[in-house]
């Protein structure tokens, strides 16, 4: 895990569902073959619909209208709160984490979203201790600051005081929850 994670943000509202970042339609793809792992990426957050509440408006798209790309230009998502909520739908943190997203920051997670990011060590989960959603906008240039527990908005300037990832930063680090447990002598190498 990077210390420093600067990118680009896309700004979602409340309450986005695991159907809404993968529709249930793209599940057909398994994550373990590269060329389909691609495929996740393309369709991440294709069913999040235009007037989900909080979001901006002129909402942009998550992938550029016109193109057939896997990869967004937007790497940090800003959510507000309940992000991931629905069924326990493992592939929403691989879908994110295809497209290039490598962190989310939201108000709070549903729990099953939150886990199967960590457990899978497929991108950083960070919650905030104020609306983000609200003060940060799509195609704001972010930098996250891990070991200060920052996001600073290079676009405005503001600097916001991030939660603390705690006992899930070692399995965040390490790659995800296998990973970890060979690295601390729980499985076998």
């Amino acid at each position: 895990m990077q210390s420093r994670i600067e990118g680009v943000a896309y700004v979602l509202g409340d309450n986005v569902d695991t159907d809404q970042i993968i529709p249930a339609q793209y599940l057909t793809y398994n994550p373990s073959i590269p060329a389909e792992f691609k495929m996740f990426g393309k369709f991440a957050l294709i069913g999040v619909p235009d007037d989900q509440a909080g979001l901006p408006k002129g909402h942009v798209p998550f992938h550029p209208p016109g193109t057939d790309e896997f990869v967004s230009p937007y790497t940090i998502i800003i959510g507000g709160k309940n992000f991931g909520c629905g069924s326990s739908r493992e592939h929403a943190p691989i879908a994110l984490a295809a497209a290039g997203v490598v962190a989310v920051v939201a108000e709070f997670y549903a729990r099953i979203f939150y886990r199967n990011a960590v457990n899978g060590g497929y991108l950083v989960p960070l919650e905030s201790k104020v609306r983000l959603a609200d003060r940060v906008c799509t195609g704001d240039k972010v930098v996250i600051d891990i070991n200060a527990g920052t996001l600073t908005n290079t676009t405005t300037g503001e600097v916001t005081e991030l939660l603390p990832l705690g006992e899930v930063g070692p399995i965040i680090e390490a790659g995800g929850v296998f990973p970890y447990a060979q690295k601390v002598g729980m499985l076998a190498k």
